[in-house]
């Protein structure tokens, strides 16, 4: 697999692109919008000097420009059309964790003409079954759950569903292997196995800001110093966005019908007054953008 279609150039799209980018692959990259492709641009130019920084900080190396970057970027075609998607030999879907967006561009794919090549749905919540319904073909679905920021993770849940044919959950696995990647599989359940446990401590933990119980700070704290989490749950959520993290919540609360879920109404507060974390500058906590 050597074209890898990406659909969306949000924070996920861009950072999928990003990595498969970093590891040879040719990237077309959708978006709806020619503003939001140009902003995925810089911010991997930006990204891969960062992420470079970093990497030589904790080795002790010296760092400058790297000619790589240039190759990096210059694998990333972006589009605002489905139609050169034709040329890819696997798809990656990221676009906004709304099911009603996401069906409508899932039933446009299945109606391209292209080969009947695997499509994988990077989601946070939504089954497979869902999507499968919309293809002609629904052994062509799997799902590839990337974690943020994508080219510093090394793992990635793949989530196989129902009618996911083997051939595609190869292909799935195969990709991962060419991004330098670790997979786990797991079955298809709302959330999966990382979201169905994340979003419910998240939630729980804003809860707990929303009562008064702690500040931000101190709930991040506890779970950096008692558990030893790199990131608290707050943090986690600015960096997922809280909207996604909103809409994931809203998701498992449809599907298992359980009041575990119930959103904490300040993420709804909180994405009605744009605060969705660092894409944003502002969201539990305050960024530079």
């Amino acid at each position: 697999m050597k074209t890898i279609g990406v659909l969306g150039a949000g924070v996920m799209g861009t950072g999928v692109a990003h990595a498969l980018a970093e590891s040879g692959h040719r990237v077309i990259l959708n978006d709806v919008s020619e503003e939001q492709l140009r902003k995925a641009r810089q911010n991997i130019r930006k990204n891969l000097r960062m992420y470079r920084l970093l990497q030589a900080r904790s080795s002790g190396a010296p760092t400058g420009p790297d000619a790589n970057d240039a190759e990096t970027l210059g694998r990333i075609e972006t589009t605002t059309e489905l139609a050169p998607l034709r040329a890819a030999d696997f798809i990656v879907e990221n676009v906004t964790e709304k099911w009603e967006i996401k069906q409508e561009l899932h039933a446009r794919l299945d109606q391209l003409d292209m080969p009947p090549v695997p499509v994988a749905v990077n989601t946070s919540a939504i089954p497979m079954a869902r999507f499968a319904a919309l293809y002609s073909k629904p052994g062509r679905i799997v799902g590839m759950h990337f974690m943020n920021p994508v080219p510093l993770m090394p793992m990635i849940e793949v989530i196989r569903g129902e009618a996911t044919a083997e051939d595609t959950l190869g292909a799935a696995k195969q990709l991962t292997t060419q991004m330098r990647r670790q997979c786990i599989v797991v079955k298809d359940s709302p959330g999966f196995v990382t979201n169905r446990v994340m979003m419910l401590t998240v939630n729980e933990a804003v809860f707990l800001l929303h009562e008064g119980v702690a500040s931000a700070e101190d709930i991040d704290r506890l779970f950096q110093t008692c558990f030893n989490h790199r990131m608290g749950p707050l943090a986690t959520a600015d960096l997922i966005g809280v909207d996604t993290v909103l809409y994931s919540i809203e998701v498992l609360h449809r599907e298992f019908k359980d009041d575990k879920y119930r959103p904490c109404p300040l993420f709804q507060q909180m994405v009605d007054q744009g605060l969705l974390g660092r894409k944003s500058g502002r969201g539990f906590y305050q960024y530079d953008v």
